[in-house]
């Protein structure tokens, strides 16, 4: 893919815009709230830094993904989950201070887990081609994107916080309509090959979605971390930062591959829909619930 004004100037800008307005919702107390919470932080982390590489690699490797879609897959793996995440798990009545935290700390750890896994990736699958690697000096770079804008936003923040609790809907509201705008670029850049790859990466990309919500769901309530606390894990850990993922695969200074953006511009158009459909369930559920308990209540008193 040829470098250009789109990939050199507006995708950076776009994810910035994203970054920042998460900064605006951070403060210091979001990184050491895990102190209050320290189970359901820590199984999280664990499950979206370990678990999550792990099952897109068996998908990778069960439906046989081409090396270029392979490495592109693992890279959205490895991406952190997002603001959308912290939106889903509000609607469905999580713990989104938890949400919060979690993407605080995610963002930072990223900046390492996220080049290791990419270099396994492919060295694995593309022979080490060191070209396309996140060398040191790339590292640099995804932590610049990643981290800069977002240290400014809770500067902003910290600074001027009747001004940022008036412009986080509108930050919100850009950083939806840029994200859209982004997974459209990264459509169009493939627009030839799109329904190629929608059939080889949209199930996959599908399953990724469906399963890193059951894992992230089903591990802590296993580890007995309380309902709330469950669904903010299970959409902290559903839901990637797909916009990232585009970036890295697209930016000239990094990837510089439309292919390995497509896993990505895919996974953000559809995982909207089994994290849509979770939301909706935990929503009924707990409506379908709360009369029984009254009743219960109720019976209780009156004996």
């Amino acid at each position: 893919m040829a470098s250009s004004v789109l990939t050199t100037v507006f995708l950076p800008i776009a994810l910035a815009i994203i970054m920042f307005g998460l900064g605006l919702s951070l403060t210091v107390d979001d990184f050491t709230r895990v102190a209050k919470f320290p189970k359901a932080a820590l199984l999280a982390l664990a499950v979206q830094v370990l678990v999550l590489p792990a099952v897109a690699l068996g998908l990778v490797l069960a439906f046989d993904l081409s090396p270029v879609l392979a490495v592109g897959m693992m890279l959205l793996a490895a991406s952190p989950g997002g603001t959308t995440a912290n939106i889903f798990s509000h609607l469905a009545g999580g713990d989104v201070a938890l949400n919060i935290t979690l993407t605080a700390i995610n963002s930072v750890l990223a900046v390492v887990t996220l080049p290791i896994v990419v270099n396994l990736a492919i060295a694995g699958f593309l022979d080490g081609d060191a070209s396309l690697g996140l060398q040191p000096a790339k590292m640099l770079q995804v932590f610049a994107i990643v981290l800069i804008p977002v240290a400014i936003g809770m500067a902003v923040n910290n600074r001027f916080p009747e001004f940022t609790a008036r412009m986080r809907t509108s930050v919100k509201i850009a950083s939806i309509v840029v994200l859209a705008l982004v997974i459209g670029v990264a459509v169009y850049l493939e627009r030839a090959n799109i329904l190629g790859y929608m059939k080889s990466v949209g199930v996959v990309a599908v399953l990724l979605c469906v399963l890193s919500l059951a894992i992230g769901y089903f591990v802590p309530r296993l580890a007995k971390v309380s309902e709330k606390q469950a669904i903010a894990s299970s959409f902290e850990v559903g839901i990637h930062n797909s916009t990232l993922a585009i970036t890295i695969a697209l930016s000239p200074a990094l990837l510089d591959n439309a292919q390995m953006a497509v896993p990505a511009a895919v996974y953000g158009v559809l995982m909207f829909f089994p994290a849509g459909l979770l939301a909706w369930w935990i929503t009924r559920r707990t409506a379908a619930a709360a009369p029984d308990s009254a009743t219960s209540g109720a019976d209780s008193g009156s004996q």
